[in-house]
């Protein structure tokens, strides 16, 4: 079996490099462009300012922050046992725990600051998207289905980009639950993958993953439907929220690219995955955003 990797870090050696590598800030292609396209939904109806949107990001970014230090200070045992991130900035010794809550607890006080500036909707739900996201930090301890926590916790993407401009539940309800459906899907899917390369080290440790619970083949095979699921959400949002032509291209643009994804990957060869997991994924959200910004000009 190919040796494990932890990719997508910044060079330097500053505290900015070590901060955004600590929360692996390049990982923020995977969500950030469903907020843009929950915004772009929402401004369909609703006026919007270029303030919201830069509160909006900030509240993304901030939580995101808040999430994945958490999420570090948290799993430091684990990191420092496993080879594959052992030279993490908690286990090498880069960044203290204590300088880690520090920037945690920042970071959650300007989500929370963020979003009472947006609006109350925001506000109110603030502290209940923190616990979520928060929360998935432990869950591999007690379910095989951490991933899917996790999607749902990226899934606050679109729909905080949505009430970030609405102040209000989309009209038909159902609209959030199917774009938050197809994040959650298509992120469980693409977490399930990249948990292959720790499953050997997640089984001795006691960890739980869909991998370890199922193996690698069966693995594989629920990642595929979940990624199927996504692109059904996905096709349903664009027609539920009358978007056209445009981003239903986007979406079978990204389907065909989960499928060259699925390509990359084989049961003990992960040689590619790091190109399955994060070039191909930014690209497919990327695709999304540029698809529902072009519809929405057009």
């Amino acid at each position: 079996m190919t040796a494990g990797v932890d990719g997508q870090v910044l060079r330097g050696t500053g505290r900015l490099a070590t901060y955004a590598n600590f929360v692996k800030v390049a990982h923020t292609v995977f969500a950030l462009p469903f907020t843009v396209v929950g915004i772009v939904t929402a401004a369909r109806s609703f006026p919007l300012t270029w303030q919201t949107v830069a509160l909006a990001v900030l509240a993304f970014g901030s939580a995101r922050f808040a999430a994945m230090g958490f999420n570090r200070i948290a799993d430091v045992r684990f990191d420092a046992a496993n080879p594959r991130t052992a030279g993490r900035e908690l286990p090498s010794g880069r960044m203290t725990v204590r300088e880690a809550w520090v920037l945690v607890v920042l970071m959650a006080a300007v989500f929370v600051a963020a979003s009472a500036m947006l609006n109350p909707l925001c506000l109110m739900l603030s502290p209940v998207a923190l616990v979520w996201v928060i929360g998935y930090s432990f869950t591999k301890r007690f379910t095989h289905l951490s991933h899917l926590w996790l999607g749902w916790g990226l899934a606050i993407a679109p729909v905080g980009g949505y009430l970030a401009v609405a102040g209000q539940w989309s009209t038909p309800a159902w609209l959030l639950l199917a774009i938050g459906g197809a994040v959650a899907c298509w992120v469980a899917g693409f977490d399930t993958l990249y948990a292959l390369q720790d499953e050997d080290f997640d089984r001795k440790q006691g960890l739980r993953s869909l991998p370890v619970w199922l193996g690698a083949r069966r693995a594989i095979l629920v990642a595929r439907a979940l990624h199927a699921a996504a692109v059904a959400l996905l096709l349903l949002f664009a027609w539920g929220a009358g978007f056209g032509v445009v981003f239903g291209a986007a979406i079978l643009v990204a389907a065909g690219l989960l499928a060259w994804e699925h390509r990359l990957v084989r049961v003990g060869d992960y040689s590619k995955l790091d190109a399955a997991f994060f070039t191909m994924n930014g690209i497919i959200s990327g695709v999304t955003a540029v698809g529902a910004i072009a519809d929405a000009v057009l």
